[in-house]
């Protein structure tokens, strides 16, 4: 797993984001098992305890779910949920924001379609 952590947010919710991503990018696929938390907790030298509850988080969503005894494992429709959930996020503050500031700069529609096109496209 790579993350660097950093001061913008708790470590929990850094840990729990880096082990959605792991799993939006297929590193860690639905029905694997993730690293332990005394393995994520020596490896970014932190508390056994911050890595526990950002895995919570991830129990707590339907996206990992315990083997007694075993570890922690991929939901099977954890990548779905991950998704589900951060489209919405990106609707209610990406798109929102981008909105906003297009109409203060009096771009229309057609406009931003547009230069997402080119962005897209690497214009």
């Amino acid at each position: 797993m790579k993350l660097i952590l950093n001061d913008d947010e708790p470590i929990f919710i850094q840990i729990a984001k880096a082990i959605e991503d792991e799993i939006l990018t297929e590193e860690v696929k639905e029905g694997d098992q993730i690293p332990s938390t005394t393995e994520l907790s020596k490896l970014y030298k932190i508390n056994p305890a911050t890595v526990l509850k950002g895995i919570n988080i991830l129990v707590d969503k339907n996206i990992l779910y315990k083997k007694r005894g075993i570890g922690m494992f991929v939901c099977e429709g954890g990548k779905d949920v991950i998704k589900k959930f951060r489209k919405e996020n990106f609707k209610k503050i990406f798109i929102k924001n981008l909105i906003q500031e297009a109409g203060k700069l009096d771009i229309n529609k057609d406009e931003l379609l547009e230069m997402i096109k080119d962005f897209k496209g690497g214009k």
